[in-house]
């Protein structure tokens, strides 16, 4: 059903767990079918240089959540606001199905709210924001 990069990074997410010194954290769930992640971010100069994450999710939502937080260290903040389900889909080297669509990009959207935050720009991205890119 998973290929070997959905079951490696849902059993041993490699950026588990809480950064203590994160410049920002943010909280987020899919209503859909109640998984919730919560991100850590160390900015430095709009370089995101660490992220981690905390959660209670679904096996596809951890293993995209994990992939892609690791793709992200050394990326200009901004950038990840050009991402959206295509590069996840990248990432984990397989299509997802519709079903669980909102369950893959959770890392994602959690992501760029955090970096709302951060920047204090008065934006919330939503599931729809992520999946038309």
């Amino acid at each position: 059903m998973y290929n070997e990069t959905i079951t490696y990074y849902s059993k041993t997410p490699p950026n588990k767990g809480v950064l203590e010194d994160a410049d920002v954290s943010f909280w987020e769930e899919n209503r859909t079918c109640w998984d919730d992640l919560k991100v850590y971010i160390i900015i430095e100069n709009n370089i995101i240089k660490k992220w981690s994450f905390e959660w209670d999710t679904a096996i596809i939502t951890t293993a995209c959540a994990s992939v892609f937080g690791e793709s992200i260290i050394w990326m200009k903040a901004d950038e990840i606001f050009e991402l959206g389900y295509s590069y996840i889909e990248e990432l984990v080297g397989m299509p997802i199905s519709t079903r669980r669509r909102n369950a893959s990009v959770l890392g994602l959207l959690t992501t760029r709210n955090a970096l709302h935050k951060y920047l204090s720009d008065g934006k919330h991205d939503t599931f729809d924001d992520i999946l038309k890119i």
